[in-house]
This record gives C-alpha cells, structure tokens and sequence, in this order.
C-alpha cells in the first residue's frame, strides 16, 4: 500500500512538472528569448501609446488621457476594441517558431501585408516592437515577428480559437467610439424631430425660462382634449443617454451616389444649456441582404423598398456618415400625437384572472 501511495506521488509530481513546462501554462516564464519572442506585455497600466501601422501606408495611434483613450489625437476610443486589444497583449504566447519550409513565404506575406505595433509607456519610451502577419496554418495561431528577432513565431492567446490579426486593425472606424448622443435630461435645452414622410408627427420638446418642459407640434395635435402629457415630455428627455450608432461608414464607395438618392426619413437637433448643437439627419436604406423587412407601427414606410430595422445618417455637419438601428432609436423617434396622450394605467389581474391562468398553466 505504502508502495502504490509513493508511485502516485512521484507521478503526480512528474505530470505536474510536465504540465509547467508546457508553453502557455508557465505564467512567469517564457519558454523561448523574449528578444526573440517576447510578444506579451505583463502590465497594460503602464502602457500610455499604442502605434499600429499597416504595410499599405494606413495608420493608428491610441493615446491614454487623464480623461480616457483617444485615437488619432481625436476621437474617444471604442472601449470594447481598446479592451479586446489590451486583454489580446496580456495573454499572446508563442507557440513555436515558424517552420524553414514556411519561413520564407511568412516573411514575405508579412512585409507586403502585415501591421508593425510599437508600444509605449506613460512617459513616451517606446518598450517594445513586433509586425503581425495573417493565419497560421488552419487558422490557428497568428505569425508574428519581434523587431530584430531572427525568426517569426506561430503566436496564441490561449482559451482563443483562431488568429489575432483583426485585433490589430489599422482601421479608423474600427476604434472610433459610436456614441451618436449622450446627453443627461438636466443639460437638454431643447430636442426637435422632424419627419419628412409625416409632418404633422414633427415635434419640438423645450424648457422655458422658469425650466418647465413643453412640446410644440402641429395645432390640430396641441388642441387635443387630453392635454400635454408632461410626464411623457420629461422622461423623453431621458432617453438621449448612451445612444450609439451601428458603425462608421465613412470613406466607402458610393456615398454619395446614395444620399443623393435615398429619401429622407427625419432629422434631430438637440441643443444644451450651454448652446452646444447637435444634429442628425436620418435617411432610408434600400432593402439589401441584411434587411429583415419587418414593417413596425412605429415607422413611417415609404414602401417595401426599405429597410425599416436600419437607416442612414449623417452627422457632426455632415463629416461623419453613420449606420444606426430602429431599435436603438425608437425611444428617440415618437411621434408627436404621443405627448397629448393620457398614459394608460397596467391592468392588475383579479383575483379570478389569476386562477384561471394558473388552473390553465397546470393543465
């Protein structure tokens, strides 16, 4: 017994051994030079620039801020990119170097195609540099190669399957942050929405000077005989908090051909207390492969043509063209019959209600 107690020890002492020299489940060290294969970096707090440039001439540059990461010295950072980024530094390890048979190829492949990424820490000293290739073999692993490293690495991110390239994109719209209004109740002067389709639908919700909230629209609406729902009017103000657009379509082909044709669907304008304006107008999308075609209550359809899930916009005095979804936007796009109506109250079930649902449930 006393024998059978040793061997188990001595192999579970053995496996262990074995497992920690493994690559990937030795945590503290890298089996291979770091000068050769460092790609990981230990502590992203101390990063304080990012620098990705693609061999093809287009470039990314994420600075750290007292007020947050921005990129290209411009915009807020996208924080789920930022964060893929970060979290895909920690964990990269190489697997092994890259095969004599595929070396050449690899290099080749990463010079005319690859991204160089140059680090930095908070006080500007560049501490480290490597070039990111495409797939490995069965698009598992990612070639990547340390400046002044003699040869590439297959390199992981271990509980990842696939390659890391993408996570490097040297793409604008791929960092941008996608906020489109975000805005608290309290800093809003006044909203107005107008529908091109509808005009009667056309609103304007505004504070006067004693901050009390009103909404103008159409005579025939205000002479409604419920009154202005000021409860309505002030929890619309509420909804211009954390509003993001679907993605950036900035510098695609075609744009312009297509603004030119699309039918406008409604503009925004919102307007702080400070006098900071900001304005969006909204267009329809011709039905594409994506649409779900699905006609809503909620949107003013020219015809089955266009889509009704997700629109065109422009922005920022037309810099910025944008992809946005009726579903982000829908608190956002009332119509303006819908303030001069009284809120209806929840029917509680009775008492019998419920025991015929339940009897019903139990069925």
């Amino acid at each position: 017994m006393r024998k059978t107690l040793l061997y188990i020890a001595i192999l579970a002492v053995l496996c262990a051994g074995i497992y920690y020299l493994l690559p990937g489940n030795n945590s503290n060290d890298n089996p291979y030079d770091p000068s050769e294969a460092g790609f990981n970096v230990k502590d992203t707090g101390a990063l304080g620039k990012i620098f990705m440039a693609a061999s093809h001439g287009e470039s990314i540059t994420l600075d750290r801020t007292d007020s947050g990461w921005i990129v290209n010295q411009q915009y807020k950072v996208l924080p789920s990119s930022l964060n893929m980024l970060l979290n895909t530094l920690v964990k990269q390890s190489p697997l092994y170097p890259v095969t004599k048979n595929a070396f050449d190829n690899v290099v080749k492949t990463m010079a005319t195609h690859g991204t160089k990424v140059e680090l930095y820490d908070r006080s500007g000293k560049k501490t480290k540099v490597f070039y990111v290739g495409g797939a490995a073999v069965n698009n598992t692993g990612t070639n990547m190669l340390m400046e002044g490293a003699t040869k590439p690495y297959v390199v992981e991110a271990p509980g990842f399957v696939g390659y890391l390239t993408p996570r490097y994109s040297t793409k604008l719209r791929d960092w941008r942050d996608r906020t489109v209004f975000n805005v608290p109740a309290d800093d809003i002067k006044s909203i107005s929405v107008k529908y091109y389709q509808k005009a009667e639908n056309s609103f304007t919700v505004a504070r006067d000077e004693q901050d009390s909230i009103n909404v103008m629209a159409d005579a025939k609406v205000m002479r409604a005989p419920d009154g202005l729902n000021k409860n309505r009017a002030a929890m619309y103000l509420r909804f211009f908090n954390n509003i993001n657009c679907e993605g950036y379509l900035n510098g695609l082909e075609d744009n312009d051909t297509t603004f030119k044709t699309a039918p406008k669907h409604s503009s925004i304008e919102l307007i702080t207390k400070k006098g900071k304006v900001q304005h969006l107008d909204i267009y329809w999308m011709a039905v594409n492969k994506r649409s779900k075609n699905q006609k809503s209550s909620d949107i003013d359809s020219l015809s089955g043509d266009y889509d009704s899930d997700r629109f065109y916009a422009v922005m920022n005095n037309y810099k910025d063209t944008i992809l946005i979804q009726q579903l982000t936007f829908q608190n956002i796009l009332r119509k303006a019959p819908e303030f001069y109506k009284k809120d209806v109250p929840k029917q509680v079930p009775s008492a019998n209600q419920s025991e015929i649902k339940q009897s019903a449930a139990t069925r």
